[in-house]
């Protein structure tokens, strides 16, 4: 299987490693179909809906730490901060758009990404409530 290479390429010694070479298989062969794809609902009112409303929410990145580079060690111990991942998660804020007229149920996809860390599908999802 061709997203299999590299499984035996990872350093024991710098577990967090395995993260970096997932994103550079990722990189160089493509996305595969089962990837995890962060997903979430909206709920808007009947107004929002109508009207058009920009909506903030938070997504979860996963960076490298940057106490430890990412090597999950610091001087041969564990890294405190990461607990020994080499990743932290940033809580990046994002504004969705929605058009005026989106239909209850409407599916929104998108990748947010950050500097330093991999891209995070996304699917939203819209949930137009009852209330006015």
């Amino acid at each position: 299987m061709p997203h299999d290479c590299f499984a035996d390429e990872i350093a024991i010694d710098f577990p967090s490693v395995e993260p970096v070479v997932e994103r550079m298989r990722h990189a160089f062969l493509g996305t595969r179909a089962d990837d995890d794809v962060l997903k979430t609902e909206l709920r808007v009112t009947k107004r929002e809906a109508t009207g058009g409303v920009i909506v903030p929410i938070e997504i979860p990145i996963t960076s490298t730490c940057h106490y430890c580079g990412g090597r999950g060690e610091v001087w041969t111990e564990p890294c405190d901060r990461c607990a020994g991942t080499g990743a932290s998660t940033l809580r990046r804020p994002v504004k969705v758009s929605l058009p005026p007229g989106i239909a209850d149920g409407a599916r929104l996809r998108f990748r947010v990404s950050s500097p330093g860390a991999a891209s995070v599908r996304i699917e939203v999802r819209i949930a137009i409530s009852s209330a006015a």
